[in-house]
């Protein structure tokens, strides 16, 4: 029998779950919880009172210094981190509130190190960075070696999925190397002071057959974002992989639809899929062949 815990505002949530055994189920009552968390224990279920009633909120940024006097990076700025499998989220919200990435950096809400982790019905809120699907690129984890923990620097390919959840950002805010399927889920653009912006930045590698799958997703517009200003995608590394399935869009995302990460070249090696085509998109997308 699983083990059902109930975690109310005011308590300690990352004890509640270092304690937690796999499989347990932990039911949060409706308030804000504003506390950095880590989530090692497999099997976990985390369960809000639904809606935006139960918050997860914590404020660091990229360029904020930690004890030893180091910029925190991008990669140490979330709210909550899942480092363990089949960890499964519904009716949360994930918040990083820092705000103003244009002077802070980088403000991730959520990471995501374990596979087969599946979101329901959740709210994921923040500016630049929102969502970090793991692993991270292969640079990455032998750059951070002594500076990231293990447990943020594995090399397993993890699997992630989202249903019927609300992303909010502003720049590059899905990114990484996950295979993640997005289904259902509505992608707010938020206006962050700034005239331009990006939804994913995949780094998947070349042997990765799987990516982002966006599927009937709805691209929407924020108050303040201006017409034509955002891109859907752009490759953060070398094949970056993107699938947009029957998606909708707003008038905030270009006609070009895709940007090649400035004159980096990668438009050679992205692999971006859009159906049904849309018109005005750049030449190289739906057309990447190993060749």
């Amino acid at each position: 029998m699983n083990q059902n815990l109930t975690v109310r505002p005011g308590d300690d949530v990352q004890a509640v779950l270092d304690r937690a055994e796999p499989g347990a189920v932990l039911r949060f009552a409706a308030g804000e919880y504003r506390q950095k968390l880590k989530i090692c224990t497999p099997g976990l279920t985390l369960e809000g009172a639904g809606g935006e009633q139960t918050a997860l909120v914590w404020d660091d940024w990229a360029k904020k210094l930690d004890a030893e006097g180091r910029e925190y990076n991008t990669f140490r700025t979330w709210s909550v981190a899942v480092c363990a499998d089949d960890v499964t989220m519904r009716g949360l919200t994930i918040i990083n509130d820092a705000l103003n990435p244009a002077e802070k950096g980088q403000e991730v809400a959520l990471s995501v190190y374990g596979d087969r982790f599946r979101m329901e019905d959740c709210t994921l809120r923040s500016t630049q960075d929102t969502l970090f699907l793991g692993p991270l690129p292969p640079d990455l984890i032998e750059r951070y070696d002594g500076f990231l923990p293990d447990e943020l620097r594995g090399s397993a390919l993890l699997s992630q999925r989202f249903t019927h959840c609300r992303i909010e950002g502003s720049v590059d805010f899905i990114f990484g190397c996950g295979s993640a399927v997005f289904e259902d889920c509505d992608i707010l653009t938020v206006f962050d002071g700034r005239d331009h912006g990006y939804v994913a930045a995949p780094a998947h590698s070349l042997s990765q057959t799987e990516g982002f799958v966006f599927r009937r997703c709805a691209f929407l517009q924020g108050e303040g974002v201006m017409d034509a200003t955002h891109f859907l995608a752009r490759p953060w590394r070398d094949y970056g992989l993107c699938v947009f399935e029957d998606c909708r869009y707003g008038r905030h995302i270009r006609p070009e639809g895709f940007d090649p990460w400035r004159d980096s070249g990668r438009d050679r090696t992205a692999r971006f899929f859009e159906t049904p085509a849309q018109p005005g998109r750049v030449a190289w997308i739906n057309r990447y062949t190993d060749a």
